[in-house]
């Protein structure tokens, strides 16, 4: 890609500039781009990082560093500069960007902005897992659309990804949810700390006579559950019930091999993990004095079954309200001799739900539960999907349903939808008045020079580093950033640059359908990798 040989090259020449200085270099030469355009296409803090150790004043060696790199500049580099404190500034020529848009139209929706740094691993993310107790609420859509559009953004990374939903069907919370129905089917109220939700009337209603209301009810809630998924475009490969481990026997198992490693001990007739031993802050218990085991051991036989299946990483996306829960498992898992690295977990934030002003309260057991499918209904799947994906799952996310239903350009969704759907309108319009591009490598991408039109371009180019740092950083809210940002560089452009009017040069106008062409193309990627579909008309 073009711009990673733009980046090398700078880093080369930053390089050799530190070896005829004399400094040796550090390890790592790190290049950014500034927040501010008028401080350069690319910056480098070089001379901070190797200005103290070799007893050198950080400004004036990025002045030194200026100079002796101007002498003979860098690809597509026009100038540098020394700025601040000790940083080396890059300004681009703007040819650079009409490769870009080469790139970007030679590459095309399936090969722009792909890497392979994830190449050979296999990961399974595991998300949503929602109590087989009733419908998802709207809380858990967060999951579904996080967890999906990151499975995406790592494929398109290179690695082999496997989307799992965890079912815990055993415990307390599904018998009082069969003891619910089953008071429902009876005509009673349900249990004190059963489930009082709307919903548990009408599926006992539906209830046969003489069904088990555990069996059927389970099976009940998890049909709900995948057919609301599947609404909001969110599929698994791999439904895994909890139940189903203490059948295969991988429970008992693992309590086995834990004591085979000797990280288990007998106390008040418990047996406990050394947790501590491995970076929790104290020891936890595996199975009460009882016989019954712990919660953590089934989590850390469930992730061994991962493990045990294949998956060299597994990511765990959870709620906030496990956030106590992380390093206890964590240190189960490093004591069956896995890697720290190889368990990620995801913390997020819960939706706060606005609706004419006032909260809506999410609650499984109440009257008042919001459902996902309201929101899908209301919205659809795509807006549902992006209303989701615009923050990062660590901040608490209002919704406002009266913003996110609306049509108009307020609403991020229709926003971004519209700036495809223009583009569809202008190519329409081209090919019924004859209008078409000339081949690409006959086309004068030089005449490409205006403000909007090297703003879009710019954009473009930001599309791979911006996915991979989706992928690296478990933050799908980047790419929709990055989405919003073009579609109104996109509109921008539109507005300023006519293509189509009679008075446009030919040249322009050929220069132009393509840049049209290569925002179409950045549209479409980040519209699918965020599980949204791209609209030809609104």
């Amino acid at each position: 890609m073009i711009r990673q040989r733009i980046v090398e090259s700078l880093r080369e020449s930053l390089r050799a500039a530190l070896s005829a200085l004399d400094v040796p270099p550090p390890q790592s030469i790190e290049l950014g781009r500034p927040a501010n355009p008028a401080h350069g296409d690319w910056s480098s803090n070089v001379a901070l990082a190797a200005g103290a150790p070799a007893g050198r004043n950080p400004r004036g060696l990025a002045g030194e560093l200026a100079a002796h790199i101007s002498e003979r500049l860098p690809l597509h580099v026009q100038r540098v500069e020394a700025a601040g404190a000790g940083f080396v500034n890059f300004y681009l020529h703007e040819a650079w960007l009409h490769e870009v848009l080469r790139e970007v139209v030679e590459l095309g929706e399936e090969g722009y902005a792909c890497w392979d740094f994830g190449a050979g691993v296999r990961v399974n993310v595991e998300f949503v897992s929602a109590n087989p107790t009733g419908p998802l609420h709207l809380g858990g859509g967060r999951w579904a659309a996080y967890g999906d559009t990151l499975c995406n953004i790592l494929s398109r990374c290179g690695y082999s990804v496997h989307r799992e939903y965890y079912l815990n069907d055993r415990g307390r919370q599904m018998e009082a949810f069969a003891a619910s129905l089953a008071a429902r089917r009876r005509g009673e109220e349900p249990p004190e700390d059963g489930y009082h939700g709307d919903y548990v009337r009408a599926w006992a209603d539906e209830m046969p006579e003489g069904a088990d209301p555990m069996e059927w009810g389970y099976a009940r809630a998890r049909r709900d559950i995948s057919e609301s998924l599947e609404r909001l475009g969110v599929t698994f490969d791999t439904w895994f019930s909890e139940l189903s481990l203490a059948e295969a026997g991988d429970i008992t198992q693992t309590l086995t091999e834990l004591q085979a490693a000797d990280v288990v001990y007998e106390h008040d007739g418990a047996l406990w993990l050394r947790s501590s031993k491995f970076g929790d802050d104290k020891d936890r218990v595996l199975m009460r004095s009882d016989g019954e085991p712990t919660y953590l051991l089934g989590d850390v036989a469930y992730h061994q079954n991962k493990f045990s299946r294949g998956f060299d990483l597994l990511i765990d996306v959870w709620g906030s309200d496990h956030h106590g829960y992380v390093e206890r498992l964590a240190a189960g898992v490093r004591a069956m001799g896995h890697r720290q690295d190889q368990l990620e977990v995801v913390l997020g934030q819960l939706v706060k739900v606005m609706r004419s002003g006032r909260e809506v309260k999410i609650s499984k057991r109440a009257g008042d539960l919001l459902l996902l499918d309201d929101l899908v209904e209301l919205l659809g799947a795509d807006a549902a999907r992006m209303t989701f994906l615009l923050q990062s799952l660590e901040r608490r996310q209002v919704i406002d349903l009266e913003l996110a239903a609306s049509q108009s350009m307020e609403n991020p969704v229709f926003y971004v939808q519209y700036a495809h759907a223009r583009i569809c309108s202008l190519l329409a319009e081209a090919s019924e008045r004859s209008i078409s591009r000339p081949p690409l490598e006959e086309t004068a991408l030089e005449v490409l020079n205006q403000p909007r039109e090297l703003a879009l371009l710019r954009t473009l180019q930001e599309l791979p580093d911006v996915t991979a740092a989706a992928a690296r950083d478990r933050a799908p809210h980047k790419l929709t950033t990055w989405m919003r940002e073009l579609a109104g560089d996109f509109h921008g452009f539109y507005h300023d640059c006519p293509i189509l009017h009679k008075d446009v040069p030919e040249p322009v106008r050929g220069g132009r359908l393509w840049l049209v062409e290569a925002a179409r193309i950045g549209l479409v990627i980040s519209l699918r990798l965020l599980g949204m579909s791209a609209p030809r008309a609104m």
